[in-house]
């Protein structure tokens, strides 16, 4: 072979190199959508869903009231217990759905928090925030600025305008008992 003819072959070869590195495209990796576990039961694939609601007392909050229920959600042979906060908003509403077990542990939380309220007041911090989180984004906590605290719920993981403020904690308190005790009473 000629010196021109190993030329030749090495240009075609680094051109068929730079074109297939050109024309080739990154895979992108699928983002992964937030599912709650709401949306995870009622969007189950060859089954039918049902959801029943029973109406609860509204919450009560510092600027305005959001209305409460328990929603039973079937599909297939299985229920799952939700119970759902729903603030209207001028254009769209905010709901947290919290199911069942997820409740149980929020009271839990509830009670934890109770007992650091008053500490964490008693140190005076220029800002203090203890919350609790859900695996689907509820937020229960309080912060602590000049002295006094406010307790709030934050209805979903994302977006604007899904926080109520609260000003008394027992308001809080009756209404998850409230809803515990629907539930238990439901699933009977």
């Amino acid at each position: 072979m000629k010196l021109s003819s190993v030329k030749m072959i090495q240009a075609l070869m680094l051109c068929g190199f730079i074109s297939t590195a050109a024309w080739s495209q990154e895979v992108k990796k699928e983002t992964k959508v937030f599912e709650t576990k709401m949306d995870k039961f009622s969007s189950k694939t060859g089954t039918i869903s049902k959801f029943v609601d029973f109406r609860l007392p509204d919450l009560k909050t510092g600027y305005t009231n959001a209305e409460t229920r328990i929603r039973k959600l079937m599909s297939g042979t299985e229920s799952l217990y939700f119970y759902q906060i729903e603030k209207k908003g001028q254009y769209s509403n905010t709901t947290a759905s919290i199911e069942y077990s997820d409740l149980l542990e929020v009271i839990k939380a509830l009670k934890t928090l109770t007992q650091d309220v008053e500490k964490d007041i008693a140190g005076n911090p220029d800002y203090l925030e203890n919350k609790f989180v859900t695996t689907d984004g509820f937020q229960l906590g309080y912060y602590v600025e000049k002295g006094r605290s406010t307790w709030y719920v934050k209805l979903e993981k994302y977006g604007t305008d899904n926080t109520l403020f609260i000003k008394d904690r027992t308001v809080i308190e009756s209404a998850f008992g409230e809803a515990r005790a629907k539930i238990e009473d439901l699933r009977k």
